[in-house]
């Protein structure tokens, strides 16, 4: 093998390449090092690397191996957001806030995955306080895509995504408030995976926020499952963690026969871009030849939800930071001086709308995924969303004309955070005329992970994408 190769093989090949004795972690980890150096520069991903420290346990991990004594994920690369507690290392959340901030000990998915035998070798950008669409920071600098260095990676985290993209880690966590999984697992051409609210233990205090998701990405649906058996489960300081524990089973169903599948193009209120339509309409034609059933659905949305999201944002998400308005306002971002003072207008009245808009949207979905398998949609609108784009706009590129528009109208997932019991796993669709990638969401009723791993798992088997997720679009790397 290449050293290309190695950064783009899975989890679950490289594990069993570790088991034959046919490659070694080091080996892993250093193509890894050295494709780091290679690209970092353009691509900006990482925070910190911690590649030392990685290198001498990927030899305890290749000892391990020989040993007989591996555990699940011995010796896998994983880049860990930002956002999360790694112990010994800065949590600076992408703020001058907290750039000498150091934890003394892991979040619990985190420190799961790492109990597995994951080597956590980087940690990952993130816009201010995990704010954006985009991920760009007064602290980090803006990181770009892979596929298109002026377009986004997305956020809030893009620094995840970008280096699954650009081959710099294996596998990477995520948080998702709003999107912040899907969106860069859209824009970046890898898989991401919101699960159910509960089902995963959350970082305090968000764990009582249901719109508020921790969980994995990968570039594939297997990599996806195998984070999520291990970071799943209840945990004794989160009380909304689920007791039941559910364990992904990744065979392959032989086909999609008697699948009835759900789609809407633009959720009844978004502007789509012609690529998008077509890519998504692609996907939904592999789905019929893999023998499902397909109708497209009206799920009863407007404009109205966007905010209602705002709005309950401004009374956690905000109001988490909003001290820092009056102490520490030099320091914050622009977006994030405007997040808190326009969350300052919300009232305990809008909250309580928001939280009816929530309901009466689950009381039309609800009932329609009752005749439905899976309901599916673009994760994004467009794909030309430059890489500095900011709220409470956006500048964004769609069918060839520029939009100012909010980031709620050109992302289609905050919607599922309203509805948090319903997981939802962004996969890769085609390529949209600026060479970035395009993607659709897989959403089940409530609770039903396996029922989205089936059907993903399916598509990312039929979907023809080999020559395509080696194709980077990275200046100093492969051309």
């Amino acid at each position: 093998m290449i050293d290309t190769e190695l950064c783009y093989l899975s989890a679950t090949e490289a594990i069993r390449l570790f088991s034959q004795a046919r490659l070694s972690p080091v080996e892993l980890m250093q193509a890894l090092i050295t494709r780091s150096d290679w690209v970092e520069p353009d691509i900006n991903a990482f925070t910190e690397t911690y590649f030392d420290e990685a290198l001498a346990l990927a030899r305890q991990a290749e000892a391990r191996y020989r040993q007989g004594t591996q555990r699940p994920l011995e010796g896998v690369p994983l880049a860990v957001k930002d956002e999360f507690k790694l112990a010994g290392k800065r949590r600076t959340s992408g703020s001058l806030v907290y750039r000498d901030r150091v934890d003394t000990d892991n979040d619990v998915i985190v420190q799961r995955l790492l109990d597995a035998g994951a080597i956590a070798h980087a940690k990952t950008t993130t816009p201010e306080f995990c704010l954006l669409g985009s991920c760009h920071s007064r602290l980090w600098g803006i990181t770009r895509n892979p596929w298109n260095l002026d377009i986004t990676p997305g956020g809030s985290s893009g620094g995840s995504g970008a280096a699954l993209a650009a081959g710099t880690t294996t596998i990477a966590t995520g948080t998702d408030i709003g999107g912040s999984i899907r969106i860069p697992a859209a824009l970046c051409g890898v898989a991401g995976y919101k699960p159910p609210y509960g089902r995963n233990p959350e970082i305090p205090v968000f764990n009582l926020d249901f719109y508020s998701h921790s969980g994995p990405m990968a570039r594939r649906v297997d990599d996806l499952a195998a984070m999520q058996n291990l970071i799943s489960g209840v945990h004794n300081q989160d009380n909304a963690s689920l007791r039941e524990k559910i364990t992904i089973d990744c065979s392959l169903p032989p086909d999609l026969a008697g699948w009835k599948i759900a789609y809407s193009m633009d959720l009844g209120f978004m502007e789509v871009d012609a690529s998008v339509r077509s890519n998504t309409l692609a996907a939904l034609e592999l789905m019929r030849g893999l023998g499902a059933n397909i109708d497209e659905v009206e799920i009863g949305c407007d404009a109205s939800i966007i905010d209602a999201a705002h709005h309950h944002w401004a009374h956690g998400w905000a109001a988490s930071m909003d001290r820092l308005l009056d102490t520490r306002r030099d320091d914050l971002c622009d977006y994030t001086t405007w997040f808190i003072e326009n969350a300052r207008k919300s009232t305990p009245q809008d909250y309580l709308d928001s939280l009816e808009t929530a309901v009466a949207m689950y009381n039309r979905f609800g009932p329609m995924m009752d005749e439905y398998d899976i309901f599916i949609c673009p994760t994004l609108m467009t794909t030309g969303v430059p890489n500095d784009s900011t709220w409470p706009k956006n500048e964004i590129e769609i069918n060839g004309e520029i939009r100012l528009v909010s980031e709620e109208h050109w992302s289609a997932t905050f919607p599922f955070n309203m509805l948090s019991r319903c997981p939802v796993m962004s996969m890769p669709s085609g390529l949209a005329a600026n060479g970035v990638p395009t993607a659709i969401q897989f959403v089940a009723r409530s609770f039903d992970d396996q029922r989205v791993f089936s059907a993903a798992l399916a598509y990312q088997q039929a979907f023809a994408a080999p020559a395509y997720q080696l194709d980077r679009r990275i200046a100093s790397g492969d051309q």
